[in-house]
């Protein structure tokens, strides 16, 4: 791999100039700027405030690159798109990212968004749930997800529950609303970031728990996502856009009111309340463990996760967690 992404550190212009040579050729636009096609894993929200924030700064242009951030029709288009070439890049999670190679797609991660997980388990005081041995007897609501179930199934061994006493029930998207009027006991599928942080707004109390925290290994919930075969054609256009992501995330850590306006202006549907208060919750998220580079992915992490996957039945083939991802394409590293 190593060898592989050494040409990764040439120049931009460089790269241009080899592309000339049998490779496909970035598109130009009249400025000089490279152009770079994101999609998105959802609609534009506070888990994607570090990308608006360095679009809004200028950070991407600053860096050589028009950005043309998309979202996606179908939750599950954007790896797809990006294996098939169609985006450059897209925003996606560990699990699928992994599910994805398993499926012979050709398709790695450059860099972690998120470092942690966000998916958890959510209920309200009347269910009495305080820890994952309160689960026993209740009903939990999943978007009908296999890893969800796997999750949930993880977590009632490490309590020593009897699975059999804890019903799961599939809600699809509808989590918040199933907890809200009573269909389900707890949800499994809500980010603690995003769902809690509502639920806490509105008063609701939610008692939250963590996935890390219950006996599943912890992963990176968002990861950005490249084609493979792209990488040394394209990664100094990808080093470039992780560089500026990670100034604008800075704009983020260094003035949030202020970066968020970015993310509010691409989506006049969201809350701005809502979206300031997640932003405030997930901001230690964007960032990596001290001494790593932005964008850090563990290899330990990751080969834990793969392994639990693989023991779950989640995956076909034995997984190759250290191909799965690389952190040489990251601000500093590789070079």
């Amino acid at each position: 791999m190593t060898r592989r992404l050494a040409a990764l550190a040439l120049p931009l212009a460089l790269l241009v100039l080899l592309a000339g040579c049998g490779e496909k050729e970035d598109t130009l636009e009249p400025s000089g700027s490279k152009e770079l096609q994101l999609m998105l894993d959802y609609f534009p929200n506070a888990d994607h405030a570090g990308i608006y924030a360095a679009q809004a700064g200028g950070h991407f242009k600053r860096a050589g690159l028009d950005v043309k951030i998309r979202q996606p029709a179908d939750p599950a288009a954007p790896i797809k798109q990006v294996a098939a070439g169609r985006v450059d890049l897209a925003i996606s999670y560990e699990p699928e990212l992994l599910r994805a190679r398993d499926t012979g797609l050709s398709v790695i991660s450059v860099a972690a968004l998120v470092n942690e997980p966000l998916t958890s388990i959510i209920s309200l005081p009347k269910a009495g749930i305080r820890s994952p041995e309160d689960l026993g007897g209740k009903t939990v609501g999943t978007a009908g997800i296999d890893y969800q179930s796997a999750y949930l199934q993880t977590i009632l061994e490490e309590a020593g529950l009897d699975a059999s006493r804890t019903r799961e029930r599939n809600v699809g998207f509808s989590l918040v609303p199933a907890l809200l009027t009573g269909r389900v006991d707890a949800i499994l599928g809500g980010f603690w970031n995003y769902e809690g942080t509502e639920l806490r707004l509105k008063k609701r109390k939610p008692t939250i728990i963590r996935m890390e925290d219950a006996g599943v290994p912890t992963y990176d919930e968002l990861v950005i996502v490249a084609n493979e075969d792209s990488l040394e054609r394209d990664g100094g256009k990808i080093r470039a856009f992780i560089g500026a992501l990670s100034r604008g995330t800075q704009d983020l850590r260094d003035d949030p009111g202020e970066a968020v306006r970015g993310l509010l202006e691409a989506n006049r549907d969201l809350d701005p309340k809502l979206q300031r208060a997640v932003v405030g919750a997930t901001l230690p998220l964007f960032f990596p463990p001290r001494g790593k580079p932005f964008g850090w992915q563990d290899p330990k992490e990751w080969e834990a996760f793969a392994a639990w996957m693989r023991e779950r039945r989640l995956l076909k083939n034995p997984p190759d967690a250290a191909a799965s991802h690389t952190n040489e394409l990251l601000p500093g590293a590789g070079l």
